[in-house]
């Protein structure tokens, strides 16, 4: 593996393990905010303690959330300095603004909503943590927003004097159609979570027919919230396709190994094995005008294959190995007029053309097979992006089901919950993480060959560092964030086993759930 695969390798295992962490912050902030609103109205003790009890789970995922998200910031330095360089005058604003204005304030508001218990009344204490829920899922929008720009980079335009993006528009940045569309689905995903790891430990408790009138009431509340995200992330997810048809055909194309250009409307590929070599797919199963009603909300519209993306990045790439001859006669000090009018007519190919740079020790004298590689490199491999997004929408459904299940028992108000969901929600524990990591896998690994949509090659992005070197720190993150992942199981599978009987020494009437004292 040569630097670029390494440092890729490094982020992705920092980001995959940082966003365990994620999902569950922002979905147990608004469960904590829902209990603690019941609490308040009530003023029942059961609904204090499951607020103060799931509250701990959540302090311990911040803390380990926060530490692991820290070196991925510094990674655009040391591993990503020309990315940093490129385009740090446009993707850093909204790293900056999400530290400065929602991280800060996510913390203070962490630090009231555990010390303010005996300090604050009831309602502030309620306000406190509803804004925490706030300033959680507002942190998420602003990193949402940097990322929406890397996969379809608006707002911005590149200077040939400076060799850098600058921005143009912040508006345009912070509207990104992409950007609110992931993040509407990202933070709805991050509500399923939450709202899974509290439904299967309220179903282990139920299973072990222990702090009852606790479990049934938090079972309560999480099918019922995880249901509407359930329900919430397949809608947006379908939202998502249609942005993707839009402004990132590639990502779309191999998502369903659309190789070649169908009548409209496209038909879904349920079931295949993609063949990146033959350009085809093996024993398709396929659903007749989904796809088009999915990427184009019609039914005469057709869905492009690879054959016309590729042909289409063959035209991009010959108009961007003109662009980046004429950058380098400017860049050179031609100051001739049609040199630079012909050099604004080709700048949004200069991507294109630097994308040959890879494969092609002189662009201006690009061989066909040195054209015809950057043409291949155009496109992602398929066929991780076909299955693993079909991983992602499975798990999905299964879950809508689990809380559907959940949901139709806990307002029948039945006591006793069916010993078979029990155990499917405590079983299905592992199902909202695998996937938010498949989603995100096919948000990134899906923008492939490119650091930035379209303007900068991954392969041009990295810093000036030996294999080695980042051999070497990959070793260490790994060892430092296995250490970390296996600190968070613990500590929740501790405190889980302890239960709210670790918050007093009483337990509370089925009916009423008022504490009385043993």
């Amino acid at each position: 593996m040569d630097i670029v695969e390494l440092s890729r390798l490094q982020f992705a295992y920092t980001a995959m393990i940082h966003f365990l962490f994620v999902p569950l912050t922002l979905g147990l902030s608004f469960i904590l905010a829902i209990m603690e609103s019941v609490y308040v109205m009530t003023g029942k003790q059961v609904y204090r303690d499951m607020t103060r009890f799931w509250g701990k789970l959540f302090g311990i995922n911040f803390a380990l959330g926060v530490t692991t998200g820290l070196a991925m910031e510094f990674q655009f330095g040391t591993n990503w300095s020309y990315y940093s360089h490129y385009v740090g005058d446009i993707f850093g604003a909204p790293l900056a603004i999400e530290a400065l204005m929602a991280f800060f304030l996510e913390s203070t508001l962490v630090g009231l909503f555990f010390f303010g218990w005996d300090r604050m009344s009831k309602v502030k204490h309620l306000a406190v943590t509803w804004l925490m829920a706030l300033a959680t899922n507002l942190s998420a929008l602003w990193i949402l927003v940097a990322n929406g720009w890397m996969q379809y980079p608006i707002g911005s335009e590149f200077n040939i004097e400076t060799m850098r993006m600058e921005l143009t528009s912040f508006a345009e940045v912070l509207l990104n159609p992409v950007a609110q569309v992931k993040f509407v689905h990202t933070v709805s995903a991050g509500y399923v979570t939450g709202a899974m790891f509290v439904l299967a430990i309220s179903s282990w408790y139920l299973l072990k027919g222990r702090d009852l009138a606790f479990a049934r009431r938090s079972f309560a509340i999480a099918s019922a919230f995880g249901l509407a995200g359930a329900l919430s992330v397949i809608v947006l997810g379908d939202e998502s396709g249609y942005e993707l048809g839009d402004v990132q055909k590639v990502k779309l194309a191999a998502i369903e190994a659309e190789w070649e250009t169908h009548p409209a409307p496209a038909a879904f590929t349920l079931f295949g094995l993609p063949n990146q070599e033959t350009r085809s797919t093996d024993y398709a199963v396929r659903i007749p005008a989904v796809m088009g009603l999915i990427a184009t909300r019609s039914i005469d519209q057709q869905v492009d294959g690879f054959d016309r993306i590729l042909e289409q990045n063959l035209q991009r790439i010959i108009r961007g190995q003109e662009a980046y001859q004429l950058m380098t006669r400017i860049r050179a000090g031609d100051r001739d007029e049609q040199v630079r009018s012909r050099f604004e007519e080709l700048r949004d190919d200069l991507g294109y053309g630097l994308l040959l740079s890879v494969y092609a020790e002189d662009v201006a004298k690009a061989t066909d097979a040195e054209l015809a590689a950057a043409v291949e490199a155009s496109i992602p491999r398929v066929w991780p992006l076909f299955w693993v997004f079909r991983i992602m929408v499975a798990c999905g459904f299964l879950m809508l089901v689990i809380f559907a299940f959940a949901f139709w028992h806990s307002a029948r108000r039945t006591p006793d919950k069916p010993r078979w969901l029990l155990r499917l929600a405590l079983f299905s524990l592992p199902l909202p993480w695998i996937a938010s990591e498949a989603g995100w896998f096919v948000a990134e690994y899906g923008r492939q060959p490119w650091a930035i949509g379209e303007i900068l090659p991954t392969a041009l992005a990295v810093s000036s560092l030996t294999a080695g070197e980042v051999l070497g720190t990959l070793a260490a993150i790994v060892v430092l964030y296995s250490i970390f992942l296996i600190i968070e199981v613990w500590l929740m599978v501790r405190f889980a086993r302890k239960g709210p009987s670790s918050l007093h020494t009483g337990r509370y009437d089925l009916e009423t759930g008022k504490l009385q004292e043993v």
